[in-house]
């Protein structure tokens, strides 16, 4: 494929000039609390995809724009409102889809932010605002790229492009898988771009090839049939805290690696990469050692994880001379690329009650599972990525795994086999996603938004 210098030129320079109209448009997205959690307000997700929805429209590019819902699987109910824009290719060329969604964490403590999380705020080079990286940021990366594609190419523009903007990423996908059913007609092809996913630093883009898994699921341990005097009965029954804190301690050897007998290890290479910028990136306390073997990426990228990430409890100030009879913990578990989140969940499950102490009875509940993801890097879309991405940064991108999940790629790849899938991102190590402060590092939202409508513009001169 033969470079067009002249052509390239322009869409770097019509990108480039277009990042101040992305940012407020940022802005304005960060400033809707689009929480898919059924516990807030369901309107800001629908305002959030209303206004996206106005964004695709704008750039003039798209026959189709539309909100639209799908089933859950439980019964009739629908999902939250995602958008949908397509245009046909022509002359030969491919079809790109562009992934991302329009939904946040919840804030947590408004206490913990320096700065109100729905109120875009610019500090030291960063973009702070719940969303303002994951992944609102995504969003104006794919806007701000058809836009200088649209506006340098003009009527040469033959690519085929769809856009999904899901809204409820945040709360698991629910209606994922059907809404790719509904629409795959629109949806199928060539190319997918996940910009979903984070970069090595913040001048150094990465192409994201392998991603863990998940099993997550809720534990309830119970030891009595109703609560009982702690004085009285204390020293002989066995509490259901009791149990659950002997119980949880057996997933982890002394280092503090999963200790789950069938929980299999991916055997990859990894950059360097130093405890000291773990201690930066991660806010380790001094005085706090990391936990597992080998080298620090491996333990990230390679190995399994197990992690509590919710547990009821009585609270501190209600707290009473009572036995618990029953507690119930939230057990997140990351699976090593090459396993199925399936079978992880069935060796934590054989684990779990084998290890039950004193007897204790264990009930399973609310299990969600999503495969880990690995990315074929031989196809030519790899290679044009890499292309804009150095074309962009002005610097090579690293392949990097993530610890991280993204479930829904394994409907892509179920529905879509024949497309290339390619996972990007805008976030870097410092953009405490689903934290309080989450931010985005303007430079590299520039040359994100760059390198997506340089590679838009390579694949524009594509036949398939």
């Amino acid at each position: 494929m033969t470079p067009d210098l002249s052509r390239q030129d322009a869409v770097r320079a019509t990108a480039s000039a277009g990042i101040p109209a992305a940012l407020a448009d940022l802005g304005a997205l960060v400033r809707i609390p689009s929480i898919a959690w059924p516990a807030f307000d369901q309107s800001g997700v629908q305002r959030s995809a209303d206004a996206v929805a106005e964004l695709l429209r704008g750039t003039g590019v798209f026959e189709r724009v539309e909100v639209a819902r799908a089933a859950t699987g439980d019964g009739d109910e629908l999902g939250q409102p995602a958008v949908l824009a397509s245009r046909p290719a022509r002359n030969g060329r491919p079809t790109v889809l562009l992934y991302a969604h329009h939904d946040v964490q919840p804030p947590g403590d408004d206490a913990l932010w320096d700065s109100p999380p729905f109120e875009p705020t610019v500090r030291d080079g960063r973009l702070y605002g719940r969303g303002a990286a994951d992944d609102k940021a995504g969003i104006m990366v794919h806007v701000g790229a058809i836009r200088a594609l649209s506006e340098a190419l003009g009527d040469d523009l033959d690519l085929g492009v769809a856009v999904f903007i899901e809204g409820e990423e945040e709360y698991g996908s629910r209606s994922f898988a059907q809404f790719l059913v509904d629409h795959a007609d629109v949806l199928r092809s060539d190319v997918i771009v996940v910009a979903d996913s984070g970069n090595w630093d913040e001048k150094t883009p990465g192409l994201t090839v392998s991603l863990r898994g998940n099993a997550r699921f809720t534990l309830t341990v119970r030891t009595l049939a109703h609560a009982s005097h702690s004085g009285m009965m204390g020293g002989a029954v066995p509490d259901a805290m009791l149990a659950t804190v002997k119980l949880l301690s057996t997933l982890w050897d002394d280092d503090g690696a999963v200790a789950v007998e069938g929980l299999r290890v991916r055997d990859a290479e990894t950059p360097p990469y130093d405890e000291a910028t773990l201690r930066s990136e991660s806010g380790l306390l001094d005085g706090v050692s990391p936990i597992g073997r080998d080298s620090i990426l491996s333990r990230l990228w390679n190995k399994p994880s197990v992690t509590i990430t919710g547990w009821d409890a009585t609270p501190v100030e209600s707290a009473s001379n009572t036995l618990a009879p029953e507690t119930r913990v939230v057990i997140s578990a990351r699976v090593a690329p090459g396993q199925s989140a399936t079978d992880a969940f069935a060796a934590i499950q054989a684990h779990l009650r084998a290890h039950a102490p004193f007897g204790a009875h264990l009930d399973f509940s609310d299990v969600d599972c999503g495969d880990a993801f690995l990315v074929d890097t031989a196809g030519w879309a790899v290679h044009d990525a890499r292309a804009a991405f150095a074309d962009g940064y002005g610097v090579d991108a690293v392949d990097v795994g993530v610890g991280g999940s993204i479930p829904f790629i394994a409907d892509l790849v179920r529905e879509f086999p024949g497309a290339q899938i390619l996972v990007t991102g805008v976030e870097d190590p410092h953009s405490r996603a689903h934290s309080p402060n989450e931010s985005l590092h303007l430079e590299t939202f520039h040359n994100a938004l760059v390198s997506e409508a340089l590679l838009l513009e390579r694949l524009n001169r594509r036949t398939v």
